[in-house]
C-alpha cells in the first residue's frame, strides 16, 4: 500500500500547523485554475455581475476567502488579478489566472464568452509571452494548477482522456518555461458534490471519471518527479474531501446555500457553499495543507519517506477535541484512496 501511495504521487498530510511558511522562500505566486482559484477575473471580465455578491464573496465562487487568499496571506504574496493588469511589469508577486468555469483546455465551459481563457490556455499564455521576450519562468516563483472538473460537469463526464491531457500538457509546459516550484492538485470525488446529483448527472459516472483523472494526472507528476531539479508538491484533493468529516465538518453531503435555514453563512461545519465549491473553512484547510507539504518538500528529513509524512495531528479547525483529531487524521495519513493508486479502474 506504501508503495502504491507514493507512486500515485499524491499525499495527504496529516500536521501540525505553522503559522507562516519559514521553511520556504517564494518571491512570487502564480496560479492556473478555474473557480476554485478564481479570486476575481470572471467577476471582473463579466461586469461585477457573475458570481453574484452577495452572497458570494467578492467575485469569489465561496463565502469567504479561497486558499489563494489564505496560501497567499501565510507566503506574504498577493498575486494581482489577471484582469486588473495594464502591464505584467508591475505584478511584481505574481498573477493569478484563473477564471472561473474554465475548461482544462480553451474557452469556458460557463461562460460563453471566447476571450474566457481555459488551463492550458493561460499556461500557454504565460509561456508564450515569456518566450516573446526571450524570458524564461522565475525559479523562485511558486506556480500552482488546479483544473479539469468543469469538463465533467459541464462538456463531457465520461470524456477523462482531453482533460488529463490538456491538465498535463500544462503541467509540462511550465516545466518547460522554467518554473522550478510548481503546487498540482487532483480532483476530489465530483461524484460525491451536491451538484452531482441534479440536473440527470450521474454521480457514478463523475466517481468513475474523476478517478480516471486523478490516476492519469498521477502519472504524469511521477514521472516529472524523478527529475531532481524540479520541486513538483502535490496536494491529494481527493483524500482530503473524503475525510472531511474527521477534520471536524458536520455537513459533507448538502450545500450552504441550500440549507440555509441550518447554516448560517459564517459556519464553519459545512464543507460546500453551493454544491460545487467549498466552503471558506474548507479553503483553509486546503491552503493549510498546501502549506505543510509545500514545507515538507522544503525540508526534507532523510530519515523519514516524506510519501507517508505523518507529523502529528491536524488542528486546522480547532473544532475537534486532541484525541479525536488524533485518532481520525492518523487514519487519513496512513491512507491514500486505492484509486489514486495503481489500482485498475472499474469500466
Amino acid at each position: 500500500m506504501k508503495k502504491q501511495a507514493v507512486a500515485a504521487g499524491f499525499i495527504l498530510f496529516s500536521f501540525i500547523l505553522p503559522t507562516k511558511a519559514s521553511a520556504v522562500s517564494f518571491d512570487q505566486l502564480y496560479v492556473f485554475g478555474d473557480s476554485l482559484s478564481d479570486t476575481g477575473n470572471i467577476y471582473n471580465a463579466t461586469g461585477k455581475t457573475y458570481p453574484p455578491s452577495p452572497p458570494y464573496f467578492e467575485g469569489r465562487f465561496s463565502n469567504g476567502p479561497l486558499w489563494v487568499d489564505y496560501l497567499g496571506d501565510q507566503l506574504g504574496l498577493k498575486p494581482t488579478l489577471f484582469t486588473t493588469i495594464p502591464s505584467p511589469a508591475i505584478a511584481n508577486q505574481g498573477i493569478n489566472f484563473a477564471f472561473g468555469g474554465a475548461s482544462s483546455g480553451s474557452g469556458n465551459a460557463v461562460v460563453p464568452n471566447p476571450n474566457l481563457p481555459g488551463v492550458l490556455q493561460q499556461v500557454l499564455g504565460f509561456a508564450g509571452t515569456l518566450q516573446t521576450n526571450n524570458q524564461t519562468a522565475n525559479p523562485d516563483a511558486l506556480y500552482t494548477l488546479w483544473g479539469g472538473a468543469n469538463d465533467f460537469f459541464f462538456l463531457n463526464p465520461e470524456d477523462s482522456t482531453t482533460p488529463i491531457s490538456n491538465i498535463s500538457l500544462a503541467l509540462n509546459t511550465l516545466v518547460g518555461v522554467g518554473a522550478k516550484n510548481i503546487l498540482v492538485f487532483n480532483l476530489s470525488d465530483l461524484g460525491q458534490l451536491p451538484a452531482a446529483k441534479i440536473n440527470d448527472r450521474n454521480p457514478t459516472t463523475l466517481s468513475k471519471s474523476t478517478s480516471e483523472f486523478n490516476l492519469g494526472l498521477a502519472q504524469t507528476v511521477s514521472a516529472l518527479s524523478q527529475n531532481p531539479n524540479l520541486n513538483i508538491i502535490s496536494i491529494d484533493s481527493y483524500s482530503l474531501f473524503n475525510q472531511a468529516s474527521a477534520l471536524g465538518f458536520t455537513n459533507v453531503t448538502e450545500s450552504c446555500l441550500s440549507r440555509l435555514d441550518i447554516c448560517d453563512p459564517a459556519n464553519n461545519k459545512f464543507l460546500i457553499w453551493d454544491g460545487f465549491h467549498p466552503t471558506t473553512a474548507a479553503h483553509k484547510v486546503i491552503a493549510d495543507t498546501a502549506l505543510a507539504a509545500i514545507e515538507a518538500k522544503s525540508v526534507p528529513e532523510p530519515a523519514i519517506n516524506l510519501g507517508i509524512l505523518a507529523l502529528g495531528t491536524f488542528g486546522a479547525l480547532g473544532v475537534l477535541k486532541r484525541q479525536q483529531k488524533r485518532s481520525a487524521l492518523m487514519t487519513v495519513g496512513r491512507v491514500v484512496d486505492a484509486q489514486l493508486s495503481h489500482t485498475t479502474v472499474e469500466n
